[in-house]
């Protein structure tokens, strides 16, 4: 039974040692930010940070998890306010939303080692997949994050979670 810290709290996730990193995290630990896509670690879909760097939860067991810090999406922040959520939303580099998770995961250990990154440095670091074909916008969202961080900039807040208006009706 592997040992970990997850979102910062020590877990015992009762699965075999062998069980792939991505479905302890979705089954047993319901946390489903991290998705299946690739199933080979190229997709970047399944991205949490392991110790602080960005890896693909598929490639991993329990086992090499075992005495490590993961950070899934869902404890990234409980409320969206990380700077790079709020800049996907601002510069509209959101679309479908299956890759966005992994996306942020990517680019918020990007930001944590180096907040004033270069597009070839996000080109780099930021691997993931998307097939709405984001990456314009997510490299000007991951360089405006990097300057909120760096107290250059500010964003309006985005909504909180299901934070909508309902639509009315005629």
């Amino acid at each position: 039974m592997p040992a970990l810290t997850l979102n910062g709290h020590p877990v015992d996730l009762r699965m075999d040692a062998q069980t792939p990193l991505l479905w302890a995290l979705r089954c047993g630990a319901n946390l489903t930010g991290a998705k299946y896509g690739c199933g080979t670690g190229e997709c970047g879909a399944c991205m949490v940070m392991v110790d602080g760097q960005a890896l693909p939860s598929c490639q991993m067991t329990l086992a090499q998890a075992q005495g490590r810090s993961i950070t899934t999406i869902e404890g990234l922040t409980h409320d969206r306010s990380h700077p790079l959520q709020q800049a996907l939303v601002a510069e509209g580099a959101i679309q479908c939303g299956f890759c966005t998770p992994g996306i942020v995961m990517a680019g918020a250990a990007l930001l944590a080692a180096n907040a004033d990154p270069s597009a070839e440095d996000i080109g780099k670091a930021v691997t993931n997949l998307c097939r709405c074909g984001i990456y314009p916008r997510l490299v000007r969202a991951i360089q405006r994050a990097g300057r909120v961080m760096r107290g250059l900039e500010t964003i309006a807040a985005a909504p909180a979670p299901g934070g909508g208006v309902a639509p009315t009706r005629k």
